[in-house]
Order: structure tokens, then C-alpha cells, then sequence
């Protein structure tokens, strides 16, 4: 049992396993020259010589200063990689011989008149492990903790030893020594176990040590001290069971016990001082009671301990009297509360802040040379040395310059520094993604620009309705004048009725219609919801964005007009811990170069002096620049203490908590806008994609239209020749009847190629053809004065086809009165002597139906459209949305 310098707390010390001189030289070179040969044997001689070193100085007694005992650790984690690279090449055990005279010998560390002799290399390993874990738990106890570094050193040293005797449980080696034949119990994996528990126990230990020296509320060092009592309860359960509670000495015991029962006191203890603040009286009396009961049945048991855990213990228990009879005396006179049962109360919060320190790098011997080669290359291995000890220096500084980068930025954020400065100045940022995402939404045209979009949206449904309302008038046309002929005609008129043939048409028609009222609902959501969510949103639209932020605002009212000197002395002292990050990195270029142009191969060629030596000569040079880091570090720990103080005071005088959180809602602000702006932009390219694709399907139907009236035309001009011959007693031959009559049947989709649809004026008489004997002449219609679909202009007309005249190109962005009626009656009824002929048929390529919505090719429809499977466009929006059932569900079918 010891105690660290400078410190009231008894901590638990673990002595090393002692062993017996043991030659690995001999055998190991018997074994090679036998199994391989003589010359291989000798190549080998100087690995042989390193493992009988390193055996050699395990061998040795340590000695208690903190340099000594960094040099035992030092030399058993270089003995354990060699043991690594010595198992799989030396067949070591019991049951396989082939290593002669080979015997290890270890004493067990806690009864050292037991001892195991075994040929087993687990043995060897399972103890080595054992001496690793005890040599970092005297450096631990060997460290001043009544220091910050000294505290910190032991706090490391001890989670070091746990990680030993953890690697020496988990990795198996413990329980192969086992297996093996080891008959010692302190290499059991119960053991290392227990081991591991303590150590642990006495890490946090160092972290309560410190957060009590910190000042820190009552509440965290409670949680601390609760933790410590925890590892030191399950140390003192293994201690309590088979193998071992027979195997300890009874101090040992009641140390751990006693222990146990103090921290559990302890955080009752500093549990109550916060119940005290919060004037919970009740539960501090029982808080109180419950931890005095655990310190007096732990003293009853306690025999042998330290005198100096003992007055710990007393010193605890009269604190925590005092402060029971004071909150007795308080609720007696004042607040008269009833003192729950012990039973009643919950478990108390435990915080662990340790961990064993993984062991896998430094024991890691994939990058050691023994035995990588039976052909001797001196020179090479001593560079290979002198190699690994310069990347040693350079690894272990390398990590303190990050540890020490990484700690000033944690520190740093943790005050929210210097972020609170330069928004008192008036630099304000925005997350990186969050600005992105603004950025995004910016370029698109942001919130204002939805305006124009949704006027797109209502000019393509105009545009549609037109579309379709000029389509339905076009075949209702066509219908009327049927209807008129076959009055005027009566059973004579023999050709099929027009609703008859265009029935199909019709009721893909009545399906535009229909689509486009559902989306017509859909963008009156789309307007409504972006009306309403406008205030939202219009955030986004300040440029730039941070000016939408809040900023820290000097107080009103000043007592002393301190404020500028506070923000100078911060200011100062930031500037001052970004020179030394400067200068760190400055250092570790400087080891990064000094280990480039580190060549000492010439000088181990040339053979002078021992290696040994020049090693020691030639790794002195980086002395300096390792004292400089280390100044570094400690510059900036002390500098990070004085900016906390400092910031502190900044942070009471400007009120930075409610800056934070103005701040922090602002964020969530501008994260909403942005969603629901996507959300309404996503929903208006729907629309404007539907109203393209059904632009485009209403106009093949026009156009299909236009086919069958023109073709109804012709079919209606020769039925009115074929009429009047009958009557004026001609006779027809009966090919022409024949062909009337298929021509008359044919529906408007299976029709023969039809000329294109806006040649002329489909059925009007061509004035001025003479009348035929014996009938009357009707009075003619006036001819037209626009045709519904203007051909190309300038096509020749074929004789007796009268010539339309052109439709005037539109100056508008929109086609002139697309629903608008014909100036002058479409259909004339015409007299029987009168006839207009079909103008000539336009050139291929001719621009059928309504001209496209000029815009429809803007920002949003630069990308090719998908081809449709058919020739209309499906109900509208039917695509997923991307956004929760319960936002409005716009372009889908109702």
C-alpha cells in the first residue's frame, strides 16, 4: 500500500512478479542450428543476443523514482513484442520439447513463497503483461497529484495499467498461462479483473481529486464520486469470491471495502450540498443519514488500513454530521418536511470519466526485426533502430501538437469563441451548410421570385383552356353544319353523324377537362400556401443573409464602462493563443524536416565507436525542439485558464445567453423558410411540367381535328356534287357511289392521309360557279373573313381552290383571342348551284394548330421532356410527392 506525494488519498500499489535468471541465448541457438543449420544459426546471434538483453532486464529489480520506472515500462513492452515475435518461430511448452533446457520461473506478486516453474511462453507473457500493468500503476502513484500535470500524469498512468491488465484477460494470454499448467493465482483472468476494476477506481479517483481542487458544483462532483465508489464495489465483489478471497491480505480487503464505502459517503455527501441549495431539506437529511450508515458499517469491518485513509474518513463523517444536524435543526424550525424512507430514493447519478488505455499499438510487433532474417546485416538493423527511435520522437510529439490543437478547439467552442466576438463586431456567419442551402435558394430566385413562377403557372392553364375551348368549338362546328345538310338534304344525306365519329376524341377532351380543373385546385393550394407562409419565407430574400441575424448589443446602462476593456483583454489574449498554434505547426514542420535530412547511414558504415553511442549523440539534437513543444503546450493550458476567466466576464456584461438563444432560433427560422420554399418551388415545377406535357398532348388532338374536318370537308363536297347530279337526273356510275359511300364510313383516326388541317375556309361555297338547270339559286354567304387555321403564307392555290388569306403573326407573348368567336358565321348554308373548292394542300412540315405558349421553353423546361407513352398526358401530377402526408397533396387526381 502507498501514498502519492503530495496527497491525503492511500492508493493501492502492485508490486511486480519477481523471476529467475533464465538464459534464452543457448537454447534458441541450439534450437536454430538444429532445426535449420549452424550458418543460419549464427546469422541469428545478434536477435539472440537482444531477447537475452531484454529477458535480462526483466530480470532486474526497478527502482522507485519516476525515470527508472519509465524505463522498466519501457524495456517490458519491448520484451512482450519480442516474446510476440518469438512464439510462432520457437516451439516453447510443456508438450513440445523441441526447445531444451528452457524453463521460465515466476513468484506469484501478492505470495511470494508461491512460485510456478513451467516451459510454457504463455507463462512468460501472462507475467510480463502482469509487471507492464504494475509498473504503470507505480508511476501513477510515483506522480505528484497535488499538481495539475502531476495529476493528469497519474490519472493516465493508472487507465494505462488497466488497459495491461485487460489486454492480459481479454487476449487470452492469462488464460493459456492457465491452460498451460500456471498454478499462481495472480495471472488468473479473475485477477487481471480485479485488477482492472481497482486501477479504473483509482483513475477516477485522480478526477474527483481534481474537480474538488476546480472548484466544481456539488452535483457534477457527486456524480464523479459515485462513479469511484462504483469500480471500487466491483474491485472489492471479485475480491470477496473464489479464486480470490482467500488469497489477499485482509488489509487489502478492508482498503478496498472501506474505500468503496467512503466515495458512496462522499457523493451522498456532495449530493446533499446541492439539495441544500435547492432547498430540498427532506432529501438531504436521508441523503445524509444513508451515507453515515455506509461509513460506520464500513469502519466497523475496516482493520488495518492506513492511518491517513482513516482520518479521510473521519474528516468526512463529522462534515457530513455537521451538515445533518444543521438541515435537522432547519426543518424542525422552517420547513417542516417529512424525510422519505431510504428505500424510497432513487439510485444516485454516477459520471465515469475513465477507460483502460488500449495496449494494441505499443504492443504491436508487426514492425520489429528480430528474427525477420537469418543473414546478419549490422548496419541495416542499426538503422533500422536508430530509424524507429527518431519516428518514436516524432509520433509521440507529433500527437501532443494535435492533442494540444484539438484542445484548443474544443475549449474554444465550448465558449463559443470566437464566434461571440465577431458578432459584437458585426461579423456574423451562418452554419456552412445552412448558408449553402440560403446560397441555394438565393440563386433560384428566392422567395420573391415565386411570384413570376406562379404567374407561369396560371398562363399555361389559360393557354390550355384556350387550347381546349378552340378545339371543342372546331368539332362542335363541323357538327352543326352536319346537322344543317342533313336537314336541308334529308335522307338523301347518307354520311355517318359527327358525334358518332368523334365520340373518342370527345372523351379524351372531357379527361383534359377534367385534369385541368384538378390542377387548377392544385395551384390555387400552391398560391395560397405560398401567400400565407410569404412572412416565412421572406427571410430569405435579405442579402446578405447574416444581416438577418441577431447581434450582440452593448448594455444599456454601464456601472464602471468596463466593456471595451474586457473585449480588448480578450481580444489580446486570442490573438496571443493563435501565435501559438502558428508556432506549433511551425514545430512540427521543423521535426518533419529535421527527420528528412537525419542520414547517419555513413556514419554506421564507417564503424567508429559504438552504436550505441552515436545513437545517443545523434538523438540529443532533437532535445531542443522537444523542450520547445512542451513549453508550448504548457503556455497555452494556462492561457486557455486565463480566456475562460476572461470570457466569463465578457459573457455576464453583453448577456451572451440570450444572444444564443436569439441566435439559435434564427437558425431554426431560416431552416424552415428553406424547406417550405423547396417544398412550394418542387410543387410549382410539377405544375409547370403538366401544363407543358398536356400543352403538348391538346395540340396533337387539334391537330387530329383539323385532319378529320378536312376530310369531312371533302367527303361533304362530294356528297353535295352526288346529290345534285340525282336530282338534276344524272346518272353516277356506281364506282363513284361505291367510293361516297367507304369514304363516308370511314372514322376520323382510320382515315386516308387527310390533307393538313388550316388550308381554308373547310365549308364554304366558292362564289361565282355557275348553277345547273333547273334549280334555284340560293342566296350566298358572305366569305370569310379569317380562316380558324391559317395556312402558310404564300402557297399557291390550285385552280377552282380559293386562296385563304394569312394569319397575322402575333406581337403579344399569347395568341390573341384563343376562346374568342369567329367574326363572321363559320358555316354558310350554301346554294346547291355553289360550291367553294378545297384550297391547295400546304407543304409538309406545315405549322399545325395553336402556336406553343412562348414561355413554356424558359428557366424551368431547358431539359428535354420524356416522350409519353400515349397521346395525352396522365392525370395531373400523379408523381410522388417528397414531402409528410399531411402537406398538401398538389396535381393529384381528386
Amino acid at each position: 500500500m502507498a501514498s502519492a506525494a503530495g496527497s491525503s488519498n492511500v492508493m493501492l500499489a502492485i508490486h511486480e512478479k519477481k523471476t529467475t535468471a533464465t538464459d534464452l541465448y543457448r537454447p534458441l541457438r541450439l534450437y536454430i542450428a538444429s532445426v535449420y543449420s549452424e550458418r543460419e544459426a549464427a546469422a541469428a546471434d545478434d536477435d539472440l543476443t537482444v531477447v537475452r538483453d531484454l529477458r535480462a532486464a526483466v530480470e532486474q529489480p526497478s527502482l522507485p523514482d519516476p525515470s527508472s520506472l519509465e524505463q522498466r515500462r519501457d524495456a517490458l513492452l519491448a520484451y512482450a513484442r519480442a516474446l510476440a515475435l518469438v512464439e510462432p518461430r520457437f516451439p516453447i511448452s510443456a508438450d513440445r520439447a523441441h526447445v531444451h533446457s528452457l524453463t521460465f520461473t515466476w513468484h506469484d506478486a501478492f505470495k511470494g513463497n508461491k512460485k510456478c516453474a513451467l516451459a510454457s511462453v504463455h507463462l512468460e507473457k501472462a507475467a510480463v503483461l502482469f509487471n507492464l500493468g504494475a509498473v504503470y500503476a507505480q508511476i501513477a502513484l510515483a506522480a505528484d497529484r497535488s499538481t495539475d500535470v502531476g495529476i493528469k500524469t497519474a490519472c493516465g498512468a493508472f487507465q494505462s495499467a488497466a488497459g495491461a491488465f485487460a489486454w492480459l484477460r481479454e487476449s487470452g494470454v492469462a488464460a493459456k498461462a492457465v491452460a498451460a499448467g500456471a498454478t499462481t493465482v495472480d495471472i488468473t483472468p479473475e485477477c487481471a479483473g480485479m485488477l482492472e476494476k481497482l486501477m479504473l477506481a483509482q483513475a477516477q479517483e485522480c478526477f474527483f481529486e481534481r474537480v474538488i481542487g476546480g472548484g466544481k458544483p456539488p452535483a457534477l462532483c457527486s456524480k464523479v464520486a459515485r462513479q469511484v465508489g462504483i469500480f471500487y464495489e466491483e474491485a472489492y465483489a471479485a475480491l470477496s469470491a473464489p479464486p480470490l478471497s482467500q488469497h489477499f491480505d485482509k488489509t487489502w480487503v478492508s482498503h478496498v471495502q472501506l474505500k468503496a464505502a467512503q466515495f458512496y459517503a462522499d457523493a451522498c455527501y456532495r449530493y446533499s450540498l446541492d439539495l441544500h441549495q435547492k432547498e430540498e431539506i427532506a432529501e438531504e437529511i436521508a441523503r445524509l443519514k444513508i451515507g453515515m450508515s455506509a461509513l460506520a458499517d464500513a469502519k466497523k469491518a475496516a482493520k488495518g488500513v492506513a492511518a491517513q485513509l482513516l482520518d479521510s474518513v473521519n474528516k468526512l463523517e463529522s462534515n457530513m454530521k455537521t451538515n445533518l444536524e444543521r438541515a435537522m435543526k432547519e426543518n424542525e424550525r422552517v420547513y417542516l418536511m417529512r424525510v422519505p424512507a431510504a428505500g424510497s430514493l432513487g439510485a444516485l447519478p454516477a459520471a465515469s470519466l475513465v477507460k483502460p488505455t488500449s495496449l494494441a499499438e505499443v504492443l504491436d510487433a508487426s514492425k520489429e526485426r528480430l528474427f525477420s532474417s537469418l543473414v546478419p546485416d549490422g548496419s541495416m538493423k542499426a538503422l533500422s533502430k536508430y530509424t524507429e527511435m527518431v519516428d518514436n520522437i516524432i509520433r509521440t510529439q507529433a500527437e501532443k501538437l494535435q492533442q494540444a490543437s484539438e484542445i484548443t478547439r474544443v475549449r474554444l467552442k465550448e465558449m463559443d469563441l470566437p464566434d461571440s466576438i465577431l458578432s459584437l463586431e458585426g461579423n456574423i456567419t451562418l452554419p456552412l451548410d445552412l448558408k449553402e442551402d440560403v446560397e441555394a435558394v438565393q440563386i433560384s430566385g428566392g422567395p420573391a421570385g415565386l411570384e413570376s413562377e406562379l404567374q407561369q403557372l396560371r398562363d399555361l392553364s389559360r393557354v390550355n383552356q384556350e387550347l381546349l375551348v378552340q378545339t371543342e368549338e372546331l368539332l362542335q362546328k363541323e357538327a352543326n353544319e352536319d346537322a344543317q345538310f342533313r336537314t336541308q338534304f334529308g335522307s338523301r344525306w347518307t354520311r355517318p353523324q359527327s358525334s358518332t365519329l368523334t365520340k373518342n376524341i370527345q372523351d379524351r377532351l372531357n379527361l383534359f377537362a377534367s385534369n385541368l380543373k384538378r390542377a387548377a385546385d392544385s395551384d390555387s393550394l400552391i398560391e395560397r400556401g405560398v401567400k400565407e407562409n410569404y412572412p416565412l419565407m421572406s427571410i430569405l430574400d435579405k442579402r446578405p443573409i447574416e444581416s438577418a441575424l441577431p447581434s450582440i448589443s452593448r448594455p444599456i446602462m454601464s456601472l464602471d464602462g468596463n466593456e471595451d476593456a474586457i473585449v480588448g483583454a480578450l481580444k489580446q489574449s486570442l490573438r496571443q493563443l493563435e501565435s501559438l498554434g502558428a508556432q506549433r505547426a511551425g514545430l512540427e514542420d521543423m521535426l518533419k524536416e529535421m527527420k528528412r535530412k537525419d542520414d547517419i547511414l555513413p556514419k554506421l558504415m564507417a564503424g567508429v565507436g559504438s552504436h550505441d553511442d552515436l545513437f545517443k549523440k545523434e538523438m540529443a539534437k532533437y532535445d531542443p525542439i522537444c523542450a520547445d513543444i512542451a513549453d508550448n503546450i504548457e503556455a497555452q493550458e494556462q492561457l486557455l485558464l486565463q480566456i475562460q476567466a476572461q470570457n466569463e466576464q465578457f459573457a455576464a456584461v453583453f448577456n451572451l445567453e440570450d444572444y444564443k438563444a436569439a441566435r439559435e432560433r434564427c437558425y431554426k427560422q431560416i431552416a424552415a423558410a428553406v424547406a417550405k420554399y423547396r417544398e412550394f418551388k418542387k410543387n410549382i415545377n410539377e405544375g409547370l411540367n403538366f401544363y407543358v406535357t398536356l400543352q403538348e398532348a391538346i395540340g396533337k388532338i387539334k391537330q387530329q381535328c383539323s385532319d378529320f374536318i378536312m376530310t369531312r370537308n371533302i367527303q361533304c363536297r362530294e356528297m353535295i356534287e352526288d346529290v345534285q347530279r340525282k336530282i338534276a337526273g344524272f346518272s353516277f356510275s356506281s364506282s363513284s357511289h361505291s367510293s361516297l359511300q367507304r369514304n363516308a364510313s370511314v372514322p376520323p383516326d382510320q382515315s386516308s392521309p387527310s390533307p393538313p388541317p388550316h388550308a381554308q375556309a373547310p365549308y364554304a361555297s366558292t362564289p361565282g360557279v355557275d348553277s345547273r338547270p333547273g334549280y334555284s339559286q340560293p342566296e350566298p354567304r358572305p366569305a370569310y373573313s379569317q380562316a380558324p387555321y391559317a395556312s402558310t403564307p404564300g402557297v399557291d392555290s390550285r385552280p377552282g381552290y380559293s386562296q385563304p388569306e394569312p394569319r397575322p403573326a402575333y406581337s403579344q407573348p399569347y395568341p390573341p383571342s384563343y376562346g374568342a368567336p369567329a367574326q363572321q358565321p363559320p358555316y354558310g348554308a350554301p346554294h346547291p348551284g355553289q360550291y367553294q373548292q378545297p384550297a391547295h394542300q400546304p407543304p409538309p412540315g406545315h405549322d399545325y394548330g395553336q402556336p406553343a405558349y412562348p414561355g413554356w421553353r424558359g428557366p424551368y423546361y431547358n431539359a428535354p421532356q420524356p416522350q409519353q407513352s400515349a397521346p395525352y398526358p396522365q392525370p395531373p401530377y400523379n408523381a410522388p410527392g417528397a414531402y409528410p402526408p399531411h402537406q398538401s397533396n398538389y396535381y393529384r387526381p381528386q
